[in-house]
């Protein structure tokens, strides 16, 4: 998988260089070797005992994974030879000699990921498991500077990396999240709307350059959705949406246990979808689009407008809107009757756009997540299941269940980290 992801990228750059936009895939199946066949295998068996937790014997990973007992036991020893996984006990089921149960080694390998956001950068540092090993959060202090942020974040990494003890040669790359709208096969960002100045800025290059690692770029949506898939509560389910709340707001896809990118990997955007037609007016020149009638700032000016919130010089900046959403959450929590109507507002707003794609998408599970997110989920969380019971289309056949993450606000940073882990261990055919 990740050569097939090398052999795009060279390809959209080659394009580029000749004028013209990368080749379009035919759509055909391709073949593979025997070398990618024992690579998939390998996936196959080592994310079994990674989604078993508690470990798996090669018994019942012949169960689950359909291969041959043979194949189990040479995927099983080339793990065990790598480090990845280690023999830590023995099972019986009463009939034959016990059997000696595999597990994961978390502290094996390790990625690094990094979220870039208009108001917060975040590092973070996970072990194969997906557990958070390390992490820490600076504050965009001029979002509009690109090379100064560029500048700073190779540093960050490295004191991220020695203050967590770690070696560096069990780091197997940087995950790096970016809102969208990104040029994925030429590894930059493309004039995203909250960061002005970030026009073209070709990360993938830059950051390579400074760190030495290999780089791996995805919107900051889809990097969310596969932290679930990977560490969250999602790990499990074959089809669901992760709808990302922060500056902005967006959807990452996964579909019969496959992220979703979209013909330029930027599927998810669904800002401009309309979930309120007396709502505000957006940019685009209709009214009540989701990314404006949910958004920290239209929250926050509605806040200042009913007098829950006082004004300040700020109240225009995106930025300090996300951060003083949690003093209007706040002010819910104490009975303000304004408070509890705009959070009621927004979540009905959001429940319609849920209903849109789980519609849609016939999908089993929305989570919930990001930093505008996390301290209004509970304000949410019920009206948005209500909703969903009453007026999901498909609710006589199957249910859409409606989570919050269990990553935190910083999911998005999990995520970076997670597109390393997923790209090198995850089996895809």
């Amino acid at each position: 998988m990740a050569a097939a992801r090398r052999e795009s990228t060279t390809a959209g750059k080659a394009a580029r260089r000749e004028g013209g936009p990368p080749a379009r895939s035919s759509g055909l199946r391709r073949g593979s070797n025997l070398e990618h066949v024992a690579d998939f295998n390998d996936s196959v068996v080592l994310d079994a005992i990674r989604r078993a937790r508690t470990g798996s014997s090669r018994a019942e990973l012949v169960v689950e994974t359909g291969l041959a007992a043979q194949t189990v036991s040479d995927v099983c020893q080339r793990l065990l030879d790598q480090g990845l996984i280690a023999e830590t006990g023995t099972s019986t089921t009463g009939f034959g000699r016990p059997r000696r149960t595999l597990e994961l080694v978390p502290a094996s390998r390790y990625a690094l990921g990094v979220h870039i956001d208009p108001a917060t950068i975040t590092y973070v540092l996970l072990d194969l498991g997906g557990n958070l090993v390390a992490h820490f959060s600076r504050q965009t202090a001029s979002p509009q500077d690109a090379d100064a942020i560029m500048t700073g974040m190779a540093a960050a990494l490295d004191v991220l990396l020695a203050g967590s003890g770690v070696e560096r040669d069990r780091v197997l790359g940087l995950g790096i999240a970016a809102p969208g709208p990104l040029d994925i096969a030429g590894g930059a960002m493309v004039d995203p709307p909250h960061l002005p100045g970030w026009h073209r800025v070709e990360l993938v290059d830059r950051l390579h350059r400074a760190t030495g690692l290999p780089i791996v770029l995805d919107k900051d949506v889809t990097a969310a959705a596969v932290a679930e898939r990977w560490a969250g509560g999602a790990t499990g389910n074959s089809d669901f949406v992760f709808l990302y709340l922060g500056t902005g707001v967006g959807v990452g896809l996964v579909s019969g246990d496959i992220v979703v990118r979209g013909r330029s990997s930027n599927a998810g955007d669904i800002g401009h979808l309309i979930v309120d037609a007396d709502g505000p007016p957006c940019e685009c020149g209709q009214r009540g689009c989701l990314g404006t009638a949910c958004s920290p700032l239209f929250l926050i000016q509605e806040a200042v407008a009913a007098g829950v919130l006082p004004a300040t010089p700020e109240d225009g900046q995106l930025v300090q809107a996300v951060r003083r959403l949690g003093a209007l959450c706040r002010a819910a929590d104490d009975g303000d009757a304004r408070a509890v109507e705009i959070l009621r507002r927004s979540g009905r707003r959001l429940a319609r756009a849920i209903l849109t794609v789980g519609n849609l998408l016939d999908t089993e599970l929305v989570v919930c997540g990001g930093p505008a997110w996390a301290p209004a989920a509970h304000h949410y969380l019920p009206l948005l299941r209500s909703a969903v019971a009453e007026r999901f289309v498909m609710r006589e056949i199957h249910d859409l269940g409606v989570m919050g993450t269990a990553l935190g606000a910083d999911v998005a940073a999990i995520g970076a980290a997670c597109l390393i882990l997923d790209e090198r261990f995850s089996a895809r055919p």
